[in-house]
């Protein structure tokens, strides 16, 4: 719960084999877009849970506060959601002491990837050099935020022919 500090870039090339990297499997829904509320189940083989998410405004920083939520809940407030229901497989990347969170999208948003890191400070998160593999960094603008995507309002890069 708290301050988040992020960026996000688009995927220049995968990161070699991906199946050497712990995996999650999330089904996200949005309940509402302004402010954005979302709901989402969150498994792998470790783990499985369910949440609430309030997300303050901001692109490189907001507030955002998580709840648990249980099964039953979660599947009664999925009925409630608004645009698409996004299902992606998360591979988490090391980068040294940080985490790369690789995106993969299923669905409707299959053949996009994105790719994610989180920063403990401002100061991390200016100084932060990206990997070769990562692509153009798309943070400002909010343009690639998954909250968009649920809406389908797709940017160029992501769109198919």
């Amino acid at each position: 719960m708290g301050m988040e500090i992020e960026r996000k870039f688009l995927v220049k090339e995968m990161p070699g084999d991906l199946s050497i990297y712990k995996a999650r499997e999330i089904e996200q829904a949005y309940l509402n877009f302004t402010p954005t509320i979302r709901i989402r189940h969150d498994k792998s083989a470790d783990f499985e849970k369910y949440e609430l998410t309030y997300k303050g405004q901001g692109d490189f920083a907001h507030e955002e506060y998580n709840l648990p939520l249980d099964k039953a809940s979660y599947d009664n407030l999925l009925k409630k959601h608004e645009g698409s229901v996004i299902k992606k497989t998360r591979y988490m990347v090391p980068l040294g002491k940080l985490t790369a969170e690789l995106d993969i999208f299923e669905g409707e948003l299959q053949g996009c990837s994105l790719v994610e890191v989180e920063f403990d400070s401002i100061e991390e998160e200016n100084s932060f050099v990206a990997p070769e593999w990562f692509g153009k960094d798309v943070t400002a603008g909010g343009e690639y935020s998954n909250a968009r995507l649920a809406r389908g309002i797709l940017p160029s890069a992501l769109k198919k022919s």
